[in-house]
């Protein structure tokens, strides 16, 4: 199985190497409304902690240089934010344009993302999805993530939170 999921993630990654895409370090001058734009369109988030406009500003007030866009002849048609803490890096927001899936860029994005992690010393990555999202949990599986049973908690901190 492992074997055939990377002989499948490589085909993509071929199909997706073939088009001039560009992976680049995310620039707020340059990639911000795009960015919104794809988030609203791929996650439709509501709640006001993932507003992308905030969650933007947020990312950017870390200075981490961890949120990346990938790009085609200048539309922003894909990105990754990824997270390091010291101890562990965490993948945050992968988002492909509906009309580039399945050409390999979301591999390719997070293969991007996780080289940057290992430059910095990260060990190991860990993400969150949510547990009905089939497809995106074989995604992660196809690119050599193991489902890790844990429960997820959360708290919000509304003092942090502007709308």
């Amino acid at each position: 199985m492992a074997t055939q999921a990377a002989a499948i993630r490589k085909t993509l990654q071929s199909q997706c190497n073939s088009r001039k895409l560009k992976i680049l370090n995310f620039d707020n001058s340059q990639h911000r409304n795009g960015v919104v734009s794809l988030w609203k369109e791929v996650f439709g988030y509501e709640a006001d902690h993932n507003v992308p406009e905030l969650v933007i500003d947020k990312k950017l007030e870390a200075n981490d240089e961890l949120l990346f866009v990938a790009i085609d002849n200048k539309e922003i048609i894909g990105s990754i934010m990824a997270g390091y803490d010291g101890h562990r890096g965490w993948i945050y927001s992968l988002a492909v344009s509906p009309k580039y899936r399945n050409k390999g860029l979301g591999s390719q994005l997070l293969t991007f993302a996780e080289k940057r992690l290992t430059e910095i010393g990260c060990m190991k990555i860990n993400l969150q999805i949510l547990s009905d999202n089939k497809a995106v949990e074989e995604f992660y599986h196809a690119n050599g993530y193991k489902t890790e049973e844990r429960i997820s908690m959360g708290k919000k901190l509304q003092e942090n939170i502007t709308e």
